[in-house]
């Protein structure tokens, strides 16, 4: 996996490469660090990853119509859910409307993502809500959670999730 764009965290790279390379990338991570531990690149990375055509020791390649559609941010397979003004939490029909949206076979690639940039903004209802399509979504769907600290999610949800920590890249 070409994770050269993320800033140290050397042991989450290595561990990231082989699942890939083995079994796959997982449908649903916790990215949790610190503010500037690279939450969102590896989020950017991941999406790219999970729609890249190029061979998977190459993913994402940021060379193909699928990476550079993710990297634009003008991929129609990844979604961005965030309050519906800045620092306001996620509604739960916006949570209704991606889980129903969850279950639409995807536009052009093979997965669709669904990315939490502030898992802060989500309330326990919301978490509540996401349950159910975590756990027993289609097969093509992919959740991607950023948070500080994993502790701001619900441990029923957590639990189907793969947690990676990020570290502050040294100086």
């Amino acid at each position: 996996m070409e994770l050269s764009p993320l800033a140290g965290n050397r042991a989450l790279k290595t561990q990231l490469s082989q699942q890939e390379e083995g079994r796959g990338l997982s449908h649903a991570y916790i990215l949790s660090g610190p503010a500037g531990s690279g939450k969102h690149t590896l989020a950017r990375l991941l999406c790219g990853a999970m729609l890249c055509t190029a061979p998977v020791e190459r993913r994402p390649c940021g060379h193909c119509g699928p990476c550079k559609k993710v990297f634009s941010g003008i991929h129609p397979d990844v979604a961005v859910i965030s309050g519906p003004a800045q620092g306001k939490p996620i509604t739960v029909d916006q949570v209704r409307q991606l889980r129903a949206d969850a279950y639409i076979r995807p536009n052009e690639g093979t997965r669709k993502v669904y990315v939490f940039p502030d898992c802060a903004l989500l309330t326990e209802q919301d978490q509540n809500v996401l349950l159910k399509v975590v756990e027993e979504g289609p097969p093509y769907a992919a959740f991607l959670f950023c948070a500080e600290n994993a502790a701001v999610v619900l441990q029923t949800l957590r639990s189907r999730c793969v947690e990676l920590k990020l570290h502050p890249a040294e100086e």
